[in-house]
């Protein structure tokens, strides 16, 4: 029994190794046209199938069809750049972080340490609740509800990078406080009870022993957190406008990589889809190195 426990256990660890290296594999083959046609340029083009001349070099190298209706036309191609979701994508997560990281540490705060047990109970459930609420529900929420608030206090478009990224707060938000409030009620009693008895506040107990004890927790969450964020499609697509424009301000609508490859995947083809996949591709390395560097250096850091 422990040899089979053993194997059970090294098969199932290696399953998501294969996992991993079997996507990065699909998403890499997927996206090599577009990668052979654009290269790197690819990354800071902010253009999204956009019709161009060729060079005359390009020219000189297409075969123009002698039965084609329009001959005489100037020849083009399309051309495919990923700058605008990208950013879309990194602003909108930096929002989210932005507004839900306070909230959920004071909401952990008070429920581990401040509310009364009863209290925290409540309130605890319904953060609970809240990160099951599914996320296209958020959207249309904050759609029809929270959007026009927004527009009223801050101008601009009711779609946008600013609404798009408070919502997805709001989403990452109760995974964050639920799981930096059960890091916090790991801090043994013994460490609260003697920095009391010396003399300590209950800021100064918080501040200078229950957030050193659970910081390798706090930080945990935010890394969860931050993987939700980068990935989110439904409820961003809901509120950031979809339009392939870099933002002037914040209360002006982008695109993210997740919904420019919900709204358009369905009907690509050909040159098209393989940019599509490169997005994907990209998106998969942007949460790849953000989490291992959060993994590896923030953690270390604080371990």
């Amino acid at each position: 029994m422990e040899k089979i426990f053993k194997n059970v256990s090294l098969l199932s660890a290696s399953l998501v190794l294969v996992i991993l290296i079997g996507i990065f594999v699909t998403l890499f083959m997927s996206s090599k046209h577009a990668m052979n046609e654009f290269g790197l340029g690819f990354i800071t083009n902010p253009a999204w199938q956009t019709e161009v001349a060729l060079t005359p070099q390009e020219a000189k190298n297409t075969v123009v069809d002698e039965y084609s209706l329009f001959p005489d036309e100037e020849p083009t191609k399309t051309i495919y750049g990923g700058l605008v979701p990208i950013i879309g994508t990194v602003l909108s997560t930096l929002i989210a972080l932005a507004f839900a990281l306070p909230i959920a540490m004071g909401i952990a705060v008070f429920l581990a340490e401040i509310a009364p047990k009863n209290v925290s109970h409540v309130v605890g459930i319904a953060i609970e609740l809240l990160a099951a609420i599914p996320s296209i529900i958020f959207g249309m929420w904050g759609l029809f509800y929270f959007a026009p608030i927004i527009q009223k206090l801050v101008g601009g478009y009711q779609v946008s990078l600013l609404t798009a990224g408070l919502v997805l707060g709001i989403m990452i938000l109760p995974f964050m406080a639920a799981i930096t409030r059960d890091s916090m009620k790991t801090t043994p009693d013994i460490l609260k009870e003697s920095a009391y008895a010396l003399g300590a506040t209950k800021f100064e107990v918080i501040k200078d022993v229950i957030f050193p004890y659970s910081k390798v927790g706090i930080i945990g969450s935010i890394i969860l957190a931050l993987g939700r964020a980068l990935g989110e499609t439904m409820a961003v697509a809901f509120l950031i406008g979809s339009v392939f424009e870099l933002p002037k301000a914040l209360n002006s609508p982008t695109i993210s990589i997740p919904v420019a490859l919900a709204n358009n995947f369905g009907e690509a083809t050909g040159l098209g889809a393989s940019s599509l996949f490169y997005l994907a591709f990209l998106l998969f390395l942007i949460s790849f190195i953000v989490i291992s560097i959060a993994k590896f250096y923030f953690l270390k850091k604080v371990k």
